[in-house]
């Protein structure tokens, strides 16, 4: 029994423990990750488990050859810290692979990488 009740005592200090050791992981993205989409996206948008530092975080968007497809303006949302938006070139059906980078506000950079699909 007195084990349980140390166990219990715990329990909490270890939920602490693993909200402050998060880091800023992709949520979702529009296009979605893996995704086939039948109109090319004017825009790329991710969504990150915690808030992200605008001047440290980035996404390239680059095509099957390697060439970049993306503005290369890449901005943290104003009203939701955790999404971030980059503007696309005109693309035309085919594969495009995302690369994203992200600092967030609890000092921890993470980094991934996905593919979508335009299907005209």
């Amino acid at each position: 029994m007195r084990y349980l009740s140390a166990l219990v005592r715990l329990i909490p200090l270890l939920c602490v423990t693993t909200v402050a050791d998060a880091h800023a992981l992709l949520d979702h993205a529009n296009p979605r990750v893996g995704g086939t989409v039948a109109a090319a996206p004017a825009e790329l948008l991710l969504w990150f488990t915690q808030k992200l530092e605008p001047a440290f975080s980035t996404v390239e968007v680059r095509d099957a050859s390697g060439a970049r497809v993306d503005d290369g303006r890449v901005q943290v949302d104003s009203s939701d810290a955790s999404l971030l938006h980059v503007t696309l070139k005109p693309l035309g059906s085919g594969s495009y692979e995302v690369r994203w980078r992200v600092l967030s506000v609890d000092t921890h950079t993470t980094e991934g990488r996905f593919r979508f699909n335009v299907s005209k």
